[in-house]
């Protein structure tokens, strides 16, 4: 279990997704500064700023949890498979949501704001980027054990 590469892929992976709730997503610069993070919308936004957020803050740490519980389904290589797939659909939807609400708060800051508007890309978007070539690597080392089990039964 602990000395498979994929155990290795997905631990950082993990890493990662929870890393990614507790950095800022993304900033926003108009009269003043706004930064736009898990688990703290700006309520005047709107109603899809906000469910888009929340869904970005349930989403990051239950990538983080079902890959750690991927790592304990090594026996299982087609169920850990599937949990990988489901991982990288997982992926999409946070970083669907987190774009989301950052282009509603971006429209709300332009509607209300009379100076000029600034915004760029925090650190827990860049975090977020790595994970799905972990999860694609992972599997890949899962695909390598399938062969060499096959393999061995073979013999």
């Amino acid at each position: 279990m602990l000395a498979r590469i994929q155990t290795l892929y997905l631990v950082i992976a993990a890493l990662l997704a929870c890393s990614s709730s507790f950095l800022p997503f993304w900033h926003f610069t108009a009269e003043e500064s706004i930064v736009l993070s898990d688990f703290a919308p700006v309520a005047e936004a709107g109603l899809i700023h906000t469910t888009t957020l929340y869904l970005s803050s349930i989403l990051a740490p239950l990538s983080a949890l079902l890959s750690i519980a991927a790592i304990f389904f090594y026996s299982n290589r087609r169920l850990q498979s599937t949990m990988i797939i489901a991982l990288i659909l997982l992926f999409l939807l946070d970083l669907l949501s987190g774009l989301a609400a950052a282009h509603f708060m971006n429209e709300w800051l332009q509607n209300t704001s009379s100076s000029t508007l600034e915004h760029a890309p925090g650190a827990g978007f860049f975090v977020l980027i790595p994970e799905p070539l972990l999860f694609w690597l992972a599997m890949k080392g899962i695909q390598k054990d399938e062969k060499i089990a096959t393999a061995y039964k073979r013999l």
